[in-house]
């Protein structure tokens, strides 16, 4: 099948062509006509199927004939992050390009006044977070009883980033009699619900299984220690032949952290997370998809949806949570036909969400074991922490020896490991006496102050 057997009028067809596309992927292909109709659709698919299109072409089909007012979108497209909405906006430039639609991005980051200019000039297409456009609606800058179709898109992610409230208080300020499009990688029950609730009489388009990981993704775990993860990473970063590579973090502290320690080993890296100025955010992910940058850092932000089509690697830096993440995260590489690898990195503790994440996916991930990853980075188990023989002998002393300067009233240094000097506060101390910082593992006494290097002194019992 071809674009024009799917019933869109030929400027469309011209930007479609002009984009160098020719052949509709599964879910165009299937919800394209029913949106023409002006069904309500329930699209399931993955990440990097085509869903973007598959609903901005027949808007803008939809929209060419009419004209919007002031503050009164006709259309409204909520996505769950900024990066999400910034990509659609550049799909309505790029097929609209025919067109005399106007839009209006509303995302956090970005200047109340330009937005609220756009809002009053009139907008066909507004692209929306939920948050941003619930500050426009209270501050009375924006009417959203001219919403003739209404997109909720990525709904699962909505979910996790806790936007379901938000979502259910737009659809009650939009005409009953509008059409909804609904979009998910996954079907959770507070999704279906969602869907029962505000679609009427829609067509459910399921195009692939949600669990399922693209064929031409070889998948790898590396079991490591906790602690030597970052060793166990580099490595690995070092020897594969990465053109572009995704690395994904639990946390957002954790993203920058590991993004200046694989810069101290001069790796190209840039870091993405939901705390960055949306400016730097965007100059980040265009240096990352130009080229500019060969590894990317980031939180679950760049998980979903984002257009990054040969990125060649992803590691799991950090086990997600959720087995569904896994799914996406890895969805970034192998696409378009492209071959892809993603590796996952496992310590003791993360064993109960990989059994989770290879329950869902319906088999075993290979353990990688072409680099020796660890034998070179070890493991908690292999390589465990051992007490010097200097401390242990000072320890002693310390439990033995009376105090030497005569003093009463005061507790005796214990050798217990609860009470030993902390090793941030040795090093602060060190520093500021301008000494070399002490040591984690001291492999003499030297250390140890002189009155606890002397003997005893001998007590005279007359």
């Amino acid at each position: 099948m071809t674009f024009k057997e799917l019933g869109l009028d030929s400027a469309l067809l011209d930007a479609i062509e002009t984009a160098g596309y020719t052949t509709p992927t599964p879910i165009q292909e299937n919800a394209i006509p029913t949106i023409l109709k002006g069904r309500d659709v329930l699209g399931i698919a993955q990440t990097g199927t085509g869903k973007t299109a598959s609903f901005t072409l027949p808007i803008i089909d939809r929209l060419a004939r009419g004209r919007a007012r002031a503050r009164m979108p006709r259309s409204l497209i909520l996505e769950p992050t900024r990066e999400l909405a910034v990509q659609v906006s550049e799909n309505f430039e790029k097929y609209g390009k025919n067109h005399k639609l106007t839009m209006a991005l509303l995302i956090g980051g970005v200047s109340f006044t330009e937005q609220d200019r756009n809002l009053d000039r009139g907008v066909d297409v507004l692209i929306a977070t939920p948050g941003r456009l619930l500050d426009h609606f209270q501050r009375g800058k924006v009417m959203l009883n001219g919403v003739q179709i209404l997109v909720i898109d990525e709904a699962d992610r909505m979910l996790d980033m806790g936007f379901i409230p938000d979502i259910e208080e737009i659809c009650k300020k939009i005409p009953f009699t509008r059409q909804t499009l609904l979009f998910s990688a996954t079907m959770p029950p507070e999704i279906q619900r969602l869907s029962e609730n505000f679609l009427q009489g829609a067509e459910r388009i399921e195009v692939s299984p949600p669990t399922s990981a693209a064929s031409t993704i070889t998948q790898f775990m590396i079991t490591v220690g906790t602690d030597n993860k970052n060793r166990a990473l580099e490595k690995i970063l070092r020897e594969e032949k990465i053109e572009s590579g995704l690395i994904f973090c639990n946390r957002k502290r954790d993203v920058s952290s590991l993004q200046r320690t694989l810069e101290k080993s001069n790796f190209n890296i840039g870091a993405l997370h939901g705390d960055m100025h949306q400016h730097i955010r965007l100059q980040t992910l265009n240096k990352f998809r130009n080229g500019e940058t060969t590894l990317l850092v980031a939180s679950d932000v760049a998980a979903r949806g984002l257009d990054i089509p040969e990125v060649s690697h992803v590691f799991n830096f950090d086990v997600p949570t959720h087995a569904e993440d896994y799914i996406h995260r890895i969805g970034r590489t192998g696409r378009a036909g492209r071959t892809g690898r993603a590796f996952i990195l496992v310590t003791p503790r993360d064993i109960k969400y990989i059994e989770a994440i290879e329950t869902l996916i319906g088999r075993k991930i290979d353990s990688h074991t072409g680099h020796n990853i660890d034998k070179d980075a070890g493991t908690e188990e292999t390589q465990p922490r051992k007490r010097s023989r200097g401390r242990a002998q000072a320890a002693k002393r310390q439990q033995t020896s009376p105090d030497p300067e005569g003093r009463s009233g005061q507790k005796k240094t214990s050798a217990k490991k609860g009470n030993r000097p902390k090793k941030d506060d040795r090093r602060q101390r060190a520093n500021a006496q301008g000494q070399k910082e002490v040591p984690d593992e001291p492999e003499s006494n030297a250390h140890l102050p002189d009155f606890l290097l002397r003997p005893p002194i001998p007590t005279n019992s007359g």
